[in-house]
């Protein structure tokens, strides 16, 4: 059965609140606040210039990303992702369909790069998928994440043209 991406719809914000939820609460992928109200978190990555979608795999939504101006002005030509994905996802192409979608998307909306300006050293495969898909690493910030578990972690600035 094929992975169906789409733009998010108001009601698929339950399914984007599920699979937020976790990741956020954890507090060791993005950085916000791990006790954000569904309220907020569904208006940060759904909402403003945020462009969001929804993965659905047999009738059920297992993954989400946004993308947005990573900069205004003269600087939005570069675009910016974020990515999450259910726990039943794994191992089911996912959060690669998602990758592969947001690349042919970002060129369809007219960006030129696309940058990830925080992506944990840590998160190792995260890091691995963006580079195998031909991201490189143009930063490095010392001890930009206070990590529940591992302490204090760099984040990598990542950049790709498209």
């Amino acid at each position: 059965m094929d992975t169906i991406i789409r733009k998010s719809e108001k009601k698929d914000r339950a399914a984007i609140w599920a699979i937020l939820k976790p990741i956020f609460r954890t507090g060791e992928t993005y950085a916000v606040d791990a006790d954000i109200s569904k309220v907020d978190a569904l208006v940060f990555w759904c909402d403003g210039n945020h462009v969001a979608f929804v993965a659905e795999l047999a009738g059920r939504i297992l993954g989400t990303y946004y993308i947005c101006p990573n900069q205004g002005g003269n600087g939005g030509h570069i675009c910016n992702c974020g990515f999450a994905t259910h726990d039943a996802a794994q191992g089911k192409g996912i959060a690669r369909a998602m990758l592969e979608h947001s690349l042919s998307a970002a060129t369809d909306m007219g960006f030129r790069a696309m940058q990830f300006n925080f992506v944990l050293a840590s998160n190792t495969r995260a890091v691995k998928i963006w580079e195998r898909y031909g991201f490189a690493v143009i930063g490095q910030i010392p001890d930009a994440f206070n990590h529940p578990k591992d302490g204090y972690v760099d984040a990598l600035v990542m950049h790709k043209r498209l």
